[in-house]
């Protein structure tokens, strides 16, 4: 079964006012499994627009990655999200046959 995954990118305006969301959030992340493979950190924005932040976290299959969105405890965090815009995908990971390699370049 493919993974869930939530992409998010994220500028932080107030830190101060973010901190009660940051707080708040890991409790729906540790109900629903969610595990953070990326957490901000460095970046190449090398095509197209960016924010500051960017967040991978993965859960266990895309409907625990979407129960966790529309869980009370993400909404309760959700609510007290203040100081920052985001940009929000849930995404089914792929679980398929990878490209064939055509061996080494020339």
């Amino acid at each position: 079964m493919a993974r869930g995954y939530w992409i998010v990118r994220v500028d932080v305006h107030d830190p101060e006012a973010y901190k009660d969301y940051a707080a708040a959030n890991g409790a729906a992340f540790e109900e629903f499994g969610g595990r953070f493979l990326v957490r901000g950190g460095p970046f190449e924005a090398v095509s197209g627009s960016s924010r500051a932040r960017n967040v991978v976290i993965e859960f266990a299959s895309y409907a625990q990655a979407l129960a966790c969105w529309n869980s009370r405890t993400y909404q309760g965090a959700r609510a007290k999200q203040r100081g920052a815009e985001s940009d929000i995908v849930i995404i089914e990971g792929y679980d398929g046959p990878q490209p064939a390699s055509a061996g080494p370049a020339q």
